[in-house]
């Protein structure tokens, strides 16, 4: 016994007077790699620079458009902080400042990271970086202060290399967020 589709054959009227939906002839908005693509080259600078503070890092990267996806730009964004010079880190770490504390955060913690923070500085010569963006807003102030003590113990060489992964991922996720919202 075989058994064949347990739905009716619907067959549709035919429907007279009735025109087809047209097909879409209109170009579809820019994508937001399309805008980038298209800026002027001092407007993707700027857009740049606010991203990670490195003239060397903004200009390969505004250099080497167009870049067809989100993606490409995004690993060429990393392949070009992979390369900093140790000058370049240098500029990009003096532009920066210390991580945003949540709204509410209690004095004392502001007292606690701006001691830990005074005690980096001193060690390495440059602001304490960190890349809070998958971190909960409630765990942001426990994780940084977790995470500035821990690099305390770090040697100046493997700090400059964690420094800059987190340069990295900051420049990886400022560039996201100018690509969602500032009109690139």
């Amino acid at each position: 016994m075989t058994r064949g589709s347990t739905l009716p054959a619907h067959r549709l009227p035919h429907l007279t007077g009735r025109l087809p939906i047209p097909a879409q002839t209109r170009t579809p908005p820019a994508t937001q790699v399309e805008k980038f693509n298209a800026a002027p080259v001092e407007e993707a600078l700027d857009a740049l620079l606010s991203c990670l503070h490195s003239l060397c890092w903004a200009r390969r990267i505004a250099d080497h458009r167009p870049y067809p996806t989100v993606e490409a730009l995004l690993a060429a964004s990393d392949e070009a902080t992979y390369d900093l010079t140790a000058p370049d880190l240098a500029e990009a770490l003096t532009a920066e400042s210390l991580p945003t504390l949540p709204e509410g955060t209690y004095e004392a913690a502001h007292t606690a990271l701006d001691a830990a923070h005074a005690a980096y500085e001193a060690r390495f010569g440059h602001v304490f970086v960190i890349c809070l963006d998958e971190v909960p807003p409630k765990e942001a102030l426990d994780f940084a202060l977790e995470s500035i003590r821990s690099r305390l113990t770090n040697d100046p060489e493997d700090e400059r290399v964690v420094a800059a992964e987190e340069l990295r991922r900051l420049a990886r996720g400022r560039l996201m967020s100018h690509l969602r919202g500032a009109g690139l």
